[in-house]
């Protein structure tokens, strides 16, 4: 680990020491996680104090815990991670926040925090059904207001649950049941057995 990585993970301890659930420095990247609830605290902390200045949120994901490591997870199923830039100190981070329900996930907008987050949140909204409580304009952004779902779940089904097409008699976009039969393909691959070896 890099001087500079030590230096950010001293930062973070000094600042928010018992505030961060855990704290994993790998692959050259820190990864902090945070409670839900102390989250807006903690993020405006990361911005504002000087040993830190966290200024930009440059990406806003949201995540479906439910199947990772081939179902081998026991933890909270939804989260949200943030990724932070410090231009000021030249330095990134990881930030992972789990929503407190699986059923209905809600967490907090940090709109106001990094006014940029607004359509990443949206993302998030549309497409894994994670709420945001304080957006601004929450509502899809991605997929159309009559979809029904959200296609980023693991347990979304692959076809979806309605299809649209157009229908030249009624001369309009009609929706209607999905009439693909599911079905999953695996890819064959051959390979000559000194694939990649000199």
């Amino acid at each position: 680990m890099t001087t500079e990585k030590k230096s950010l993970l001293e930062d973070l301890g000094s600042l928010l020491g018992e505030r961060l659930v855990s704290v994993q420095a790998r692959l050259g990247e820190i990864t902090v996680v945070v409670r839900a609830t102390e989250m807006l605290s903690v993020l405006t902390l990361m911005r504002d104090a000087e040993e830190l200045r966290f200024a930009q949120m440059v990406d806003l994901c949201g995540m479906d815990y439910s199947e990772y490591g081939d179902g081998a997870w026991e933890g909270k199923r939804f989260a949200v991670v943030y990724h932070l830039l410090s231009v000021v100190h030249n330095r990134r981070l990881r930030v992972r926040i789990f929503a407190e329900e699986d059923d209905f996930p809600v967490l907090a907008s940090v709109a106001d925090i990094w006014p940029g987050a607004n359509w990443f949140e949206r993302e998030a909204f549309d497409l894994f059904g994670l709420i945001f409580t304080g957006h601004p304009d929450l509502r899809r952004i991605l997929t159309d207001y009559g979809f029904v779902g959200n296609p980023f779940r693991k347990d979304f089904p692959l076809s979806g649950h309605v299809e649209m097409r157009y229908d030249p008699e009624q001369q309009r976009v009609v929706y209607q049941p999905v009439t693909v039969e599911p079905r999953e393909v695996t890819p064959r691959i051959l390979r000559e057995q000194t694939y990649g070896c000199n």
